[in-house]
């Protein structure tokens, strides 16, 4: 195997791995929804939640439709005056979504893989009921969402993923930066490629 070769796999597993990284929750940590959305989606914005919606406009790719990574961003409400953001970390079905978020069931707290059902009329995800920890379940408060802000910036459309030169996959964005960045020698170097 080549230097390249064994340069460019190196770099895919370190991009993988970092991609999948989810900052643990030490003891005593406060997250509040929008540090933790940030720090586990990707969507850099900043600023109370409720602020998220019109903030991504240009910026990230907005939709109504659930997505792996994407940040649910809930409106503002007399019980949430603040608003609230949560990442989707996994799309059960059309009408359900497992979440990952901060500061919902207890203050500060992390919950992982907690249920979200939309109960809009029309199935658009405009209004959820979401797992709240101290009754264990959905109970009956509905929440009002904006909709669903995706990682990938709005400057991405349209962008064609070159072919990787082994796997014949297409690569995304954030992986051929990775790499690009990785094999310039003086990361090559950092990591004690050489």
């Amino acid at each position: 195997m080549n230097f390249r070769v064994f340069a460019a796999r190196f770099a895919l597993v370190a991009a993988c791995a970092l991609m999948t990284a989810v900052p643990a929750q030490a003891k005593g940590t406060f997250w509040q929804c929008v540090t933790y959305a940030r720090e586990i989606s990707g969507v850099q914005i900043r600023g109370n939640a409720w602020t998220w919606w019109a903030q991504a406009a240009g910026r990230y790719e907005r939709g109504n439709a659930p997505q792996v990574g994407a940040v649910m961003s809930f409106q503002r409400t007399r019980k949430m005056p603040l608003g609230h953001v949560a990442t989707v970390s996994q799309v059960v079905g059309e009408r359900e979504v497992l979440l990952t978020h901060a500061n919902w069931s207890r203050p500060g707290r992390v919950e992982r893989d907690v249920r979200a059902i939309d109960v809009s009329a029309a199935g658009d995800w405009s209004k959820v009921r979401v797992w709240f920890g101290p009754i264990g379940g959905l109970g009956t408060s509905t929440y009002p969402v904006n909709g669903f802000i995706y990682a990938a910036p709005a400057s991405d459309r349209g962008w064609e993923a070159p072919l990787m030169a082994d796997a014949g996959v297409k690569a995304s964005p954030v992986l051929v930066a990775a790499l690009d960045a990785s094999l310039r020698p003086e990361n090559l170097l950092a990591v004690g490629v050489n």
